[in-house]
């Protein structure tokens, strides 16, 4: 494990993740996902150009929070939260993403609607330390 380059690709995942989904600068976004980004995703066309058109067609309210980030090698995990993105519920997601050259090379994601108090069994919310109600 080597922890600097740990840091380094979570602060690119971060930046990348931002610029896309919060700023929306395709261009600024270019440098961050690679044009060979492979995606494994069944709602999102292939490549960066589908997810960049995934996300200029979704409401201009959406937003993605980061919450835990992680990072082995080239592969980074980030638990997260969607808002805004035109449904009943926001997702909670858990996003994996390669590392490789600098660039965010290929992507996984999970993704669920987020339970209120009242439907958690466990009595805790799925992202964060409180409900959003």
């Amino acid at each position: 494990m080597n922890a600097a380059r740990d840091a380094v690709n979570k602060a690119l995942v971060l930046v990348a993740l931002d610029t896309l989904f919060n700023e929306r600068d395709y261009g600024v976004a270019e440098l961050y996902w690679s044009p060979n980004l492979l995606l494994h995703s069944p709602h999102i066309a292939a490549g960066r150009h589908g997810l960049f058109e995934y996300v200029e067609a979704a409401p201009a309210a959406l937003r993605y929070e980061p919450g835990l980030i992680v990072a082995n090698d080239d592969y980074v995990i980030v638990h997260g939260r969607i808002t805004g993105n035109g449904r009943a519920r926001n997702w909670i997601t858990a996003t994996v993403l390669r590392i490789e050259d600098g660039c965010v090379a290929e992507q996984w994601e999970l993704v669920q609607d987020e339970a209120s108090q009242a439907e958690s069994k466990s009595g805790q919310p799925m992202f964060g330390d409180t409900f959003v109600e």
